[in-house]
């Protein structure tokens, strides 16, 4: 990782960050489900000392880019 994150990369104030059991929660999945997705690296994650956060725009765009459009 250099020392100069891009832009978008960085976290926002307005954005919390979230431990795995709320985004489990949040998602209304279990931690096991987010754990997974982290393990896999289907979803981006921060480190926080040894701590992992989700940051709550991420599992947004994790759901819209799962959003199925109705047929109507």
């Amino acid at each position: 990782m250099t020392a100069h994150r891009r832009t978008e990369d960085r976290h926002t104030p307005g954005d919390p960050l979230l431990t795995v059991a709320q985004a489990g929660e949040y998602l209304g999945t279990g931690e096991r489900f987010v754990r997974r997705l982290i393990t896999e690296r289907r979803i981006g994650y921060v480190k926080v000392g040894k701590y992992v956060r989700l940051e709550r725009s991420t599992l947004d765009a994790f759901v819209d880019a799962g959003r199925v459009p109705s047929q109507r």
